[in-house]
């Protein structure tokens, strides 16, 4: 057995999400393809497969030769351009996922630039707003807005957001102060959920306490998009509480006004987080080089938004 093709056969059958899909892009029959990560799961001595005729999927020992796997490859491919005197070229399909506001409103456009750069990367983004297994589903880069778990993956913080309430200055017009989170009790929430049923908001019981409270919110509209929530906001119609990112051009343009600042709860974190090895590969070397310091500046300029230190009253 070539246990290096063997490898190649068994890292593109998971890029590819099938054995029938690594033989047609490696040209092999699916013979050969099946004795292949055979003969490899009996030199290491462990299952790193569970089959269907459908689908495959890695077992917990599978996850671990995989990574290590993708990161010997790619040192073999660069020891040889190496070898070869050729300079390391970003090339190749580089696939990264984001929460949908995220991505479209942050990484999207980093990602136009990069490739702008990087004129042999092809690149596929993925918006959802779920996390999603970085080895399973073959993803390069991911941007994580939540504190993570110890895990195999590589993370890179590149900043914080804030959780903040926000509301239209038409709507608050005549509401009065609003200086704590209970004087929210009384306005119409625009709710990120699939019911209208009254919701509570968490806040902390009073600025930099780490005990909350919860504020029951009337909620006559609900929506199941961060986008949908922000233009019903922006339209009158409640309050509604989001990520800082998520509005920031409508806060600068004055469309929203952000609202109990002194009440928020402490920021999440940002990363860029990776599957361990891929940092050897050129195209996501060369996009992680390029995006760090452009996201970094972006969270910064979130973070740097001057809090309040009055009530909120629009008369």
């Amino acid at each position: 057995m070539d246990r290096l093709d063997a490898m190649r056969i068994f890292v593109t059958a998971l890029d590819e999400g099938s054995l029938a899909a690594a033989g047609r892009r490696l040209r092999r029959s699916p013979a050969a393809v099946t004795r292949a990560l055979a003969g490899l799961e009996s030199h290491v001595g462990v299952k790193l497969l569970h089959r269907t005729t459908r689908a495959i999927k890695l077992t917990e020992a599978g996850e671990r030769y995989l990574e290590t796997s993708r990161r010997v490859l790619a040192e073999l491919d660069q020891a040889d351009r190496e070898a070869a005197g050729e300079r390391s070229v970003p090339r190749g399909l580089l696939t990264l996922t984001a929460p949908l506001a995220a991505g479209a409103r942050i990484l999207r456009p980093v990602l136009d630039d990069f490739l702008r750069s990087a004129p042999e990367v092809q690149a596929r983004l993925i918006l959802l707003d779920r996390s999603v297994n970085l080895v399973d589903e073959g993803i390069d880069v991911a941007l994580r807005i939540a504190h993570l778990p110890d895990s195999s993956l590589v993370a890179i913080r590149v900043g914080a957001v804030r959780r903040v309430v926000c509301a239209s200055p038409r709507y608050l017009k005549g509401k009065g102060a609003i200086a704590a989170p209970a004087d929210l009790a009384g306005l119409n929430a625009v709710a990120l959920s699939d019911t209208t049923q009254a919701q509570s908001w968490n806040f902390p019981q009073a600025p930099g306490s780490r005990r909350s409270r919860g504020v029951r919110m009337r909620s006559r509209l609900a929506v199941n998009t961060i986008e949908a929530a922000i233009g019903s906001a922006v339209d009158g119609h409640g309050v509604t509480r989001v990520y800082s990112y998520q509005v920031q051009r409508e806060v600068r343009d004055g469309r929203l006004v952000l609202l109990l600042e002194e009440f928020e709860p402490p920021p999440l974190p940002v990363h860029l987080v990776l599957p361990a090895g891929r940092l050897a590969l050129a195209r996501v070397r060369a996009f992680v080089d390029f995006a760090l310091p452009r996201l970094k500046a972006q969270f910064t300029e979130l973070s740097a938004t001057p809090r309040t230190t009055k009530a909120r009253s629009v008369q």
